[in-house]
């Protein structure tokens, strides 16, 4: 009897390995790449976690899950298919229903692209066990292609994953570090001066032909070349919990090696220089307007000072979290929308103050031109950011 069942079992794997091997989907045109077979979870109430799939003890739960990694298996398919009528969940929003027999192809590509996450969690929702549920990742074939025997087996020994970002923000930190050691050593007036809290808050102007008068000088630039950095740096950090602004994974296209993040870090500090250049072109445009030149300089500095220091204590705490935080996958964007906003907030403000105490304007005309050039870009920044 026991040789019996032997035999039965090694047929019954012969079968499904057979089977996949000469492709999966609909009329058999995908090869398989993971089957899911064994990655089922179930909630139990008496853990409040979900819990693998386990036959004598969830054979008549009616909802399994899964996590799906699409950043590791792009350009391949997630294929689906029950036995009988259910529904998809995709992280417990109801997507799909599903239709007894019939093959659910989604491209995980497009998934990337829509949820902007590297991993999800499915749900099937419909009969009660896992038997008549199959899912698999599957490859499109091709002409060209020659039919690949997948073996299966209980034991996989996978590398541990390691974060690249680790050694990369190392290395950043180190540079942002020497370039500030640069500007102190070297422009140690304008150093103190950007770096001084005191002077931020101060609303009467001392020494204005210092850096205020001068906005594009070589000393301002360097400065501002440095705010870009920080801001680059800063923006990574918030990429790498998986805070997607501004559709940002699609500059991380090329790869997340060490030498890819660091082409990007350069670009977003470039992109984040031109657009504060930007800033001050549209703050001497607006001016102009409202017949305000005479504080555009001071306006454009403020600017500089105040977001040097919020950018930099932001670089320094979000790291410090990050380094010593135990929470893993994705940070609430809520942690960065609060300070940012509550920032931006209190230097239009300061702004308010500093420039109706160096010029004589009516409130009126005031307000709409910092609304113009401050309150706007805020908030057309906060609708499309997350």
């Amino acid at each position: 009897m026991r040789i019996r069942f032997i035999l039965f079992s090694l047929a019954l794997t012969l079968w499904a390995v057979g089977s996949r091997a000469q492709g999966v989907g609909p009329n058999q045109q995908f090869f398989p790449v993971h089957d899911f077979r064994n990655d089922w979870l179930v909630y139990d109430q008496s853990y409040k976690s979900y819990v693998p799939f386990i036959d004598e003890q969830h054979a008549l739960v009616s909802s399994v899950s899964f996590f799906l990694d699409i950043e590791s298996n792009r350009r391949y398919n997630l294929l689906i298919s029950t036995r009988q009528d259910g529904y998809l969940f995709i992280d417990a929003a109801l997507k799909r229903k599903l239709i007894a027999n019939e093959w659910l192809v989604l491209n995980l590509d497009s998934l990337y692209r829509a949820y902007r996450k590297p991993e999800l969690f499915l749900t099937l929702h419909g009969s009660p066990g896992v038997d008549d549920k199959m899912v698999f990742i599957g490859h499109r074939k091709s002409a060209a292609q020659k039919d690949v025997v997948v073996t299966d087996t209980r034991l996989s020994i996978l590398p541990r994953r390691l974060s690249v970002y680790t050694n990369f923000f190392t290395l950043c930190l180190l540079f942002i570090v020497a370039i500030n050691a640069y500007l102190f050593n070297f422009h140690h007036r304008a150093f103190l001066r950007f770096f001084n809290l005191a002077d931020l808050l101060s609303v009467t102007v001392r020494d204005e032909l210092f850096l205020v008068n001068r906005p594009l000088s070589r000393t301002n630039l360097l400065f501002l070349m440095n705010l870009g950095f920080i801001t680059a740096y800063l923006y990574l950090i918030i990429q790498s919990k998986n805070i997607d602004l501004f559709l940002s994974r699609a500059l991380l296209l090329r790869g997340q090696g060490l030498l890819d993040l660091t082409i990007t870090f350069f670009e977003l500090s470039i992109l984040a220089f031109l657009l504060l250049l930007a800033k001050y072109l549209f703050i001497v445009t607006i001016g102009g307007l409202y017949r305000l030149e005479e504080v555009v300089n001071l306006h454009f500095f403020k600017v500089i000072q105040s977001s040097l220091l919020f950018f930099t204590f932001g670089a320094i705490s979000v790291a410090t979290i990050a380094a010593n935080s135990s929470m893993t996958g994705t940070w609430p964007s809520m942690w960065l929308i609060v300070p940012f906003v509550g920032f931006y907030i209190i230097r239009l403000a300061l702004l308010y103050v500093v420039i109706a105490n160096k010029a004589v304007i009516k409130n009126l005309y005031l307000f709409s031109y910092l609304c113009i050039v401050e309150l706007i870009p805020l908030t057309i920044g906060v609708r499309f950011a997350l």
